[in-house]
């Protein structure tokens, strides 16, 4: 089939916004050096609105060519359930209280084992949090890990090497520790319910290869950051509040509520109202929430939901002409420049996938999720909140997609050979 001009341009577009994520810390370089224009050169250094200013150029291309009536209809029928979910679970997966109850448990295991809080700390942001994600989902396992790890392992003080490789990890576990359910990882539920894929086969065909690939990239980038980690734990710091067990509950059931509404707006935006109000009425038991960082992500999440939409007609046909170790090794590279839910939604649609091929495209999927920031759905929440410990406070592409090769291998072998 010929593509239409209107999708080559929206390739083009696509294109562009790719590439205008690698080029986002070259901008913020350049604003330091330029005073005069500043202000737009950090607007453009901000990876979070890439796809949302490329969305609008793309709804602008589509008025031109087709008509405004044609533009807003396409924008409206476009499905925003995971931007506003992400929005609603990184603002309550971030609160105090929430974050306090995590400290416990954390703080209960630092003292278990027998090594130093702030490693243990580490280890168990890399490690069991990107896990729990498969319960909670990988969006708040994202902020909670994030959070974790901000005032220990991304300090501007700690040399970028280090902090690339365990961001590398992170994104890493993040997008394979939600395969050990059927619910919590985006591209996961693109394809279980067509595939008729439970949380019991997910168990057992992907999530306990996932979990050993977890735990060798914690390992690794906790023994390499090591050195440079403080004696003590910051975030134990939250264990001399003392907030009200009926506050933690509350807040912990919110979380439950967003998580069990992942993908039913109305009730997710709802509850998020719900937790608002209760976070206004007990103020002194809160930190300030983090509404910037959470609209910033949804807006990148949006701009990729509407780019993403008009690109079926070369991603479909190329994911179709692959055969089973291409598929897989070719879907680690193609969710690296697109979503690896967006890559499996078309591999749902595709008839007549052997049930081994099935395997390969999603096991590439989830393994290739911590390539780029674009490559997974809550990588973008991770850079809103780990950013300011990075020179020039911003993520560089080609240093996240070095610090991401040897955890994606890792996860490849572990999908691969066991």
């Amino acid at each position: 089939m010929q593509p239409t001009t209107f999708e080559i341009v929206a390739a083009a577009v696509f294109g562009l916004a790719v590439l205008h994520t690698f080029a986002a810390k070259q901008f913020e370089r350049h604003a330091h050096r330029i005073p005069k224009h500043a202000g737009l050169l950090h607007l453009l250094g901000e990876v979070e609105i890439v796809f949302g200013l490329w969305a609008i150029v793309l709804m602008a291309a589509m008025a031109w060519l087709d008509s405004a009536d044609g533009a807003v209809t396409y924008i409206e029928s476009r499905d925003y359930a995971e931007p506003l979910f992400v929005f609603a679970i990184m603002v309550v997966a971030a609160s105090k209280p929430v974050m306090y109850a995590t400290s416990r448990v954390v703080d209960g295991i630092a003292r278990a084992m027998p090594l130093r809080a702030s490693t243990t700390t580490v280890w168990v942001g890399l490690a069991l949090v990107p896990l729990l994600g498969s319960l909670i989902t990988e969006p708040a396992a994202m902020t909670i890990a994030a959070l974790m790890l901000a005032p220990l392992a991304f300090r501007s003080e700690i040399p970028e090497v280090p902090k690339y490789i365990a961001l590398g990890a992170l994104f890493v576990n993040i997008s394979i520790g939600g395969t050990l359910s059927a619910y919590a990882a985006p591209p996961i539920l693109m394809v279980a319910k067509t595939w008729n894929w439970g949380s019991l086969f997910m168990l057992g065909t992907f999530g306990w290869k996932a979990a050993i690939a977890v735990l060798a990239n914690a390992t690794i980038a906790t023994v390499v950051l090591r050195k440079h980690l403080p004696d003590s734990a910051p975030v134990s710091a939250l264990l001399d509040d003392r907030i009200p067990f009926a506050v933690v509950g509350i807040h912990l059931a919110l979380l439950t509520g967003v998580v069990m509404a992942a993908h039913h707006p109305a009730i997710s935006i709802g509850l998020l109202l719900m937790f608002l109000g209760f976070t206004q009425a007990y103020e002194r038991y809160q930190s300030p929430l983090i509404l910037r960082e959470a609209l910033l992500v949804a807006f990148f999440l949006a701009g990729l939901v509407v780019l993403g939409g008009v690109q079926r007609w070369w991603l479909q046909p190329a994911v179709a002409a692959m055969d089973d170790m291409t598929l897989f090794f070719g879907a680690m590279g193609l969710t690296a420049v697109t979503d690896n839910a967006a890559l499996t939604y078309l591999g749902s649609l595709s008839e007549g996938l052997s049930s081994d091929s099935k395997y390969w495209l999603v096991a590439g999927a989830v393994a290739g999720g911590g390539l780029t920031v674009i490559a997974n759905a809550p990588n973008p929440a991770g850079v809103s909140l780990l950013k300011k410990g990075f020179a020039d406070e911003t993520i560089g592409a080609m240093g996240l997609l070095g610090g991401a090769l040897v955890p994606t291998a890792i996860a490849a072998a572990a999908f691969a050979l066991l």
